[in-house]
């Protein structure tokens, strides 16, 4: 939770805001935004088992109305809403995802990549997470969309 947390203060999440969490698992980043955060929250997810698990977490906190998890792949879908997307997919993904969003998400939109980076974006900050709450260090990667056809 505590790298969760980084990487909404890090998008600078806001009450009423749009963020898409993409490979949502288990729907930490989805429940963590609409609850704490008051966003409106979608986690979208491909394996079915995660869907319906985190889909459960968000009715047991009650968060039907800002917050839900869509079962789908994450590169057939429609951004152009975000102002927040957080990530924490490997490098080949980012890049294919990378390519997506820059056709839909408008200047401003801000995204979160943990771990691994959107190499072809030049980050705005890296956060480092010393500690994870198991030991590790994470580090967190903030992009903005500045104009048409590139982010950093």
């Amino acid at each position: 939770m505590p790298v969760v947390d980084r990487m909404l203060l890090l998008g600078d999440l806001k009450a009423g805001e749009t963020i898409f969490d993409l490979g949502s698992g288990d729907g930490r980043i989805v429940i963590e935004a609409a609850k704490k955060f008051r966003a409106k929250a979608t986690g979208i997810e491909i394996d079915e088992k995660l869907v319906r698990q985190s889909s459960e977490a968000v009715r047991k906190q009650h968060l039907e109305k800002t917050a839900r998890i869509v079962q789908g792949d994450i590169l057939k879908q429609d951004y152009s809403s975000a102002d927040l997307i957080t990530v924490y997919l490997w490098p080949e993904a980012n890049t294919k995802v990378g390519h997506l969003l820059e056709k839909q998400l408008k200047p401003g939109t801000r995204v979160v990549a943990h771990d691994f980076e959107f190499f072809e974006w030049k980050a705005s900050k890296v956060d480092l997470v010393e500690d994870d709450g198991t030991g590790r260090a994470r580090t967190l990667y903030l992009y903005v969309r500045c104009a048409p056809g590139h982010l950093g």
